[in-house]
């Protein structure tokens, strides 16, 4: 099988540093907790847990609500970024705080609030229950108005005036529909588009995928808002049967019956190394010959140590 490896993919700046900073925390004899998932990918969760890093994840708790959970050692903020509330109720609790938030989301934390100083309330557009969306509204819950689609916005008061922005992971399409839309109905609004470098350049080689190609693998977590936004974009731009896979364990050998030629991507938290196995196993794929292709075993040692693509 022809199989185009799309670049960029996997991990972005964000990740690596996230990442660097909780192996350095690595077999330490005071307890490390990540509050939440590190970055959003479950075999890297793993991963550090048998580097003795424990993640503080429960559904439905806040990030400021998990802490409860935790009463001594060190703690880690994840790449998603968290209020100062979180930096502030850590400290009085005696732990040590190691942020790793990503120096993109800490940029856009530092425009709402200078934002919020100069009189402007906010318009945030994110995914509900998302940590990092959570981290940004708990920033002045009263002012900042989370946006997640149009209907949002006509609940906002127009004679107010606002200061657009957004998560860095969305989908920089639904990010620019809605900006526009928000043009149009409200009076006194500035727009501050904060998605990432990082996110436009993946999503953006995605819609460019060839048209020739007839099978799309997107590669990563289901609990990666990148990496979901990857595949919608792959399912609004082509025509051909896209799959979200968390890795080569999640590849049916009966989705390439009659397939040519796939093009593999990843999310910006999934291992190069997970997506190169797909790549290597698709490239061995014959549509002519009947035999059974043994998957590779992932080996949980190289989760790690992979970069970016």
């Amino acid at each position: 099988m022809l199989v185009k490896g799309i670049v960029p993919r996997g991990y972005c700046k964000g990740v690596v540093r996230a990442i660097e900073i909780a192996k350095k925390q690595a077999h330490q004899t005071a307890p490390v907790y990540i509050l939440g998932m590190i970055v959003h990918n479950q075999y890297i969760v793993n991963a550090l847990e048998d580097l003795g890093i424990q993640t503080i994840d429960i559904k439905g708790k806040t990030r400021l609500e998990l802490l409860d959970e935790i009463n001594e050692g060190k703690v880690i903020i994840t790449a998603h970024g968290a209020s100062q509330k979180v930096f502030d109720k850590a400290k009085e609790k005696g732990l040590e705080v190691i942020d790793a938030s990503c120096l993109d989301v800490i940029k856009t934390h530092n425009l709402i609030q200078d934002k919020l100083n100069e009189g402007y309330e906010i318009l945030y557009i994110g995914k509900k229950g998302h940590p990092e969306a959570e981290g940004a509204i708990s920033i002045d819950e009263k002012r900042i108005h989370l946006i997640t689609n149009i209907d949002d916005l006509k609940t906002i008061d127009p004679t107010k005036k606002y200061v657009m922005t957004n998560q860095t992971t969305m989908s920089l399409y639904d990010v620019y529909d809605l900006c526009e839309k928000a043009k149009e109905i409200l009076p006194f609004v500035e727009i501050e588009k904060e998605t990432c470098t990082a996110t436009k350049i993946r999503q953006e080689a995605i819609k460019n995928i060839e048209d020739d190609v007839d099978i799309i693998f997107i590669v990563g977590d289901p609990h990666s808002n990148n990496t979901r936004k990857l595949a919608s974009i792959a399912h609004d731009y082509h025509t051909c049967d896209v799959y979200m896979i968390e890795s080569i364990e999640d590849l049916e050998i009966e989705w390439l019956k009659n397939k040519r030629y796939a093009a593999v991507s990843s999310g910006a938290s999934t291992p190069t190394y997970l997506t190169n196995q797909v790549i290597d196993y698709l490239k061995q794929f014959d549509i002519n010959d009947s035999k059974t292709y043994q998957k590779p075993i992932i080996d949980k040692n190289k989760i790690l140590n992979q970069k970016d693509a």
